[in-house]
């Protein structure tokens, strides 16, 4: 069940809220993609990807900016950059590098993760602190520090000004780098209402997704100072990532970041709408999202959340479980408010038969 187009008769059409990462190129953003110019990105020569490395660099407040395939890759290369072999990486127990990016700093670049467990997903300074290893000869030195903002892993938190601060004056009297894994931080630029350059601004490397918020069908973006950044480059070829006609790609992105950008608040009110809707279904609840993502607590058996994804996906709407009892859902621009009420209804239909 993958398709996301307009109902078929009596078939309704599909809701797809597993990911912000399904949706598809709108007819104006494959037009961009047809009419892009070309070149050859390994030799330079590709001009739309010029132009979007630049227009990214300024987003962000960096020197130099480099399109990868995923985020996972640009997290890689990016902790790669920073750190050295044998050293740690100070990161949140429940960040995406941690669980969902399949050991890649152990094995690629020779880091070890020590996670810093929280309560909430946001990591503090003040825990960071407790965790740093005292200078020693014996005792594995921390290198890096890795952030993530939002936090996915519990319900797309926002990291603050204030605590991203906080963390870059630690880092400096530590002697730590910062990594910022900003999947999603468009969405905490919108949530904040500041530039999401004065969010990247406190780290020395920062991966943002294309594929997520923005709607583009690939990619993400890894931005620094130049010399990083150019020893990202290599990183980069070394792991596979360097690819050749990429306009067609970096079109997309810049059609997004044309047309896409003031649509993310859109979501964040959709997100709201469906756990708010949640209050008067009977076994669900959530907790009110800070941007697109919704967490829906499933109480009862722990079968029960299988049985709800079932019943939903019969009626054409996908999610994700997400833990035991827990099921996600994200909001993005192929969902809008008729998809919400549908879902809403549906998981009240889903409640009354239990």
């Amino acid at each position: 069940m993958t398709d996301n187009g307009p109902a078929d008769g009596d078939v309704p059409r599909l809701v797809d809220l597993r990911s912000d990462t399904v949706t598809r190129p709108t007819a104006a953003m494959r037009e961009a993609i047809a009419n892009a110019p070309v070149g050859d990105e390994v030799y330079g020569d590709d001009p739309t990807m010029r132009r979007l490395e630049v227009r990214m660099a300024e987003l962000l407040g960096k020197e130099r900016a480099l399109f990868l395939p995923s985020g996972t890759m640009a997290n890689q290369v990016g902790l790669a950059v920073l750190g050295r072999p044998g050293t740690g990486v100070l990161v949140e127990s429940r960040a995406h590098i941690v669980h969902w990016e399949e050991g890649g700093a152990g094995v690629m670049a020779g880091l070890q993760l020590r996670p810093i467990e929280t309560p909430d997903g946001l990591l503090t300074p003040e825990r960071v602190a407790e965790a740093l290893n005292p200078p020693s000869r014996y005792l594995l030195q921390d290198r890096v520090l890795a952030l993530e903002n939002t936090h996915m892993d519990s319900g797309g938190r926002v990291m603050s000004l204030a605590c991203m601060a906080g963390h870059r004056a630690l880092a400096d009297e530590a002697g730590l780098r910062i990594h910022l894994d900003g999947a999603r931080l468009w969405n905490a630029a919108v949530a904040l209402s500041v530039p999401v350059a004065e969010l990247a601004g406190y780290a020395d490397t920062v991966m943002v997704a294309l594929s997520k918020g923005l709607g583009a069908p690939v990619g993400s973006m890894l931005a620094g100072d130049e010399p990083t950044m150019g020893e990202a480059w290599h990183v980069r070829r070394r792991l596979g990532g360097a690819m050749r006609q990429t306009g067609i790609l970096a079109a997309a992105v810049l059609h997004a970041l044309d047309h896409h950008l003031d649509r993310l608040e859109r979501d964040h009110r959709l997100a709201t709408e469906l756990a708010e809707g949640l209050r008067s279904v009977s076994g669900l609840h959530a907790a009110p999202p800070e941007t697109n993502i919704v967490f829906i607590e499933v109480e009862g058996p722990e079968r029960r959340a299988d049985d709800l994804l079932n019943f939903l996906e019969n009626r054409r709407i996908l999610m994700t479980r997400f833990g035991r009892r827990r099921l996600r859902a994200v909001t993005h621009q192929d969902v809008d408010r008729q998809a919400i009420a549908r879902t809403l209804a549906t998981l009240a239909q889903a409640g009354a038969q239990t």
